[in-house]
Formats: C-alpha cells, structure tokens, sequence
C-alpha cells in the first residue's frame, strides 16, 4: 500500500527543500512528500497520484506564484478533492485571497512566511486530525 502524500507547491526551490526537510524529520516515512514549484505543476502531480490510486491528505501552497495564484489553486482542488486539508503559506498574500480561500476551498490555516516549524508542524497535525 503507497504511502499519503504531502504536496508542497512554491515557486522557491529553497523553501520546497526547507519544507521537505522540516517534513521528514518530523513524520519520518509516515508519508511521501511531493513538490510542486507552480499550479499547473501541482495539478499535474496531483492527477498522477490519483490515478495511481494514492492519497493526498495535506496540501503546503504559497499565494504569490506565477500564473495561478495559490487561493484559485486550492479553490480548485478543493472542487474536486474536498477532503485534503488545505494550508497556506505566504508572505504576500492579501486579506480578501485568504478569505475567498476559507470560504471557496475550506483552507485549514494561513501562516506567514518566514514560518515557525513548530506552527507549521502543529498546523498539519491538526488538519490530520480532522481526517
């Protein structure tokens, strides 16, 4: 049986890397940890998983990338997946995407970049609760 998945999307290479980091040291090989460094890229990965019959539980998405915008993302993939649990992280993003991002995609929790590991690790604790 594959192990879930955790998806980072971030157009920083740095910060997907960071994440993945953080991630492994503190889940171990619970899960499979993907990145993504755009939208398109993170359909493409998530489409891949499904049909491969694994499961996405979290979902780490900056705001600010080229293209699709981080909230539009999650908007959409919560259309058609709508029990990941949906994290953003951002130093840019405004009140009104964070917002139509809760109402339209259920977003778990907004955190600030730079992040404390501490609050990102607890954030998705909380959100695999919920599963």
């Amino acid at each position: 049986m594959p192990k879930p998945v955790i998806l980072c999307v971030d157009d920083e290479r740095m910060v997907l890397d960071s994440l993945r980091t953080q991630l492994a040291a503190e889940f171990g090989n619970a899960y499979t940890y993907e990145g993504a460094e755009d939208a398109e890229e993170a359909l493409e990965v998530i489409s891949e998983l499904y049909d491969e019959k694994i499961t996405l539980v979290v979902i780490i998405c900056d705001w600010l990338m080229p293209g699709i915008k981080g909230d539009e993302l999650l908007i959409r993939i919560h259309q058609n997946y709508p029990h990941v649990i949906k994290i953003m992280l951002t130093g840019q993003a405004d009140r009104v995407a964070i917002d139509r991002a809760k109402k339209q995609a259920n977003l778990h929790s907004c955190l600030s970049k730079p992040w404390l590991e501490s609050e990102l690790l607890e954030t998705i604790k909380s959100g695999l609760s919920k599963l």
